[in-house]
C-alpha cells in the first residue's frame, strides 16, 4: 500500500525531528566578517555609502548588507531602536554570518559634565541600568527583600538596579552588572582616536567646542529615551556613566554570551535632559552620526586582517 506524499512527510518528521536543520538556521555567507551595526537610518547612512561590493540579504524583515568597508569584509545592518531589537538582530547576524567582531556606531546622550555634544565615546564596559526591581512602598519608604536585591548599586526612588544572571548559569554563580568591551579592540580605538578629525559644524549649527574621541569609562543602556536631569545625575553618580543609549548594553550582553569581541562607538548628540533648553538630539543628530561613522571607518581600517 502506498501512503500519500503528505503522510510520508509527516511520518518522517515524527521519526527524526532534528535530523535536518531548518532553513532559517543556515548560514547565508561563510566569509569571516566584522558586523557593523547602528540602531536607525540616520546613524548608518555614511557607513552604507562607504561599503563597496554590496550584496543584500533579508531575514524576517531585517536587511543585512555584506561588502567591503575600508578594505575589510563586513556585514552592515540596522538593529532597530531599543534593547530587544538590538539583542535580536545581533543574534540573527551571529547565526547567519561568520562574525569575527561586532562594531556598533551611533549617537547617545551625554551623562558626563566633562564631555561635550559631538564627542565620540568608546566605553570600556556597559550596564543595563533599568535591569531592576520596582520596590514596594511602606511606612518606612521603599523596601526590597535581600533575595531580590542582588547588587549594591544605589536606588533611584522605587527603582533598585539588579545584576544579571547569564542564561544557563548556575544560581550559585555571581550575577553581573557590567559587560566589558574587547580589550584589543579598545587598544585599536585608542590609536585611532589620536588620528581622526571630527566635524564641528553641520548646516548653520556649530558645536561650542571642537569634538574629540574619548576611549574609556562606563556606558549604560535601557529601553528608555532619557531626557531627565535628575535621572541623568543619578546615572553619573551611581554607575559613573559617561553616556546613555538604548541598545549598546544589549549588544554587549549577546556578544559576551556568544564569545564574540565587540566595541561600541557613540557620538554624543544631546545632554540627556541636562541642558537648560529643549533636548538637543534633533539639532546635532546628523553631525553626531557622521562623527561616529568617521571614527568607525578609521577603526575598521586599522583592524588586523
Amino acid at each position: 500500500m502506498r501512503l500519500p506524499a503528505l503522510a510520508l512527510a509527516l511520518l518522517a518528521l515524527l521519526v527524526s525531528p532534528a535530523v535536518v536543520a531548518p532553513a532559517w538556521a543556515q548560514r547565508l555567507d561563510e566569509t569571516p566578517r566584522v558586523a557593523v551595526m547602528s540602531a536607525f537610518p540616520p546613524e548608518i547612512g555614511a557607513l552604507n555609502t562607504a561599503t563597496s561590493q554590496q550584496k543584500t540579504f533579508e531575514i524576517n524583515g531585517v536587511r543585512f548588507t555584506t561588502g567591503t568597508l575600508e578594505g575589510k569584509p563586513v556585514v552592515v545592518f540596522l538593529s532597530g531602536v531599543s534593547m530587544v531589537n538590538a539583542a535580536m538582530t545581533t543574534q540573527m547576524a551571529l547565526d547567519r554570518f561568520n562574525i569575527t567582531r561586532i562594531v556598533f556606531s551611533g549617537i547617545a546622550g551625554d551623562v558626563d559634565e566633562g564631555l561635550d555634544i559631538g564627542d565620540v565615546v568608546v566605553a570600556d564596559q556597559w550596564a543595563q541600568n533599568l535591569e531592576s526591581a520596582f520596590a514596594r512602598e511602606s511606612d518606612k519608604g521603599f523596601e526590597v527583600s535581600a533575595s531580590i536585591r542582588n547588587s549594591d548599586l544605589a536606588n533611584f526612588g522605587m527603582i533598585y538596579p539588579r545584576a544579571i544572571l547569564l542564561p544557563g548559569a548556575d544560581l550559585s554563580k555571581p550575577a553581573r552588572v557590567w559587560f566589558p568591551a574587547d580589550p584589543a579592540m579598545l587598544d585599536i580605538a585608542r590609536k585611532v582616536a589620536a588620528e581622526v578629525a571630527l566635524q564641528r559644524c553641520v548646516a548653520d549649527k556649530c558645536l561650542a567646542h571642537p569634538p574629540k574621541v574619548v576611549v574609556g569609562g562606563n556606558g549604560v543602556s535601557a529601553p528608555v529615551f532619557l531626557d531627565n536631569a535628575a535621572y541623568r545625575k543619578y546615572l553619573r553618580a551611581t554607575f559613573q556613566a559617561r553616556l546613555v543609549d538604548m541598545e549598546s548594553a544589549a549588544v554587549a550582553h549577546v556578544a559576551l554570551v556568544n564569545k564574540t569581541p565587540f566595541v561600541v562607538f557613540r557620538s554624543l548628540s544631546d545632554l540627556a535632559g541636562g541642558g537648560a533648553g529643549a533636548n538637543e538630539m534633533h539639532t546635532f543628530m546628523a553631525l553626531a552620526s557622521d562623527n561616529s561613522a568617521t571614527v568607525v571607518k578609521a577603526f575598521v581600517k586599522a583592524l588586523p586582517n
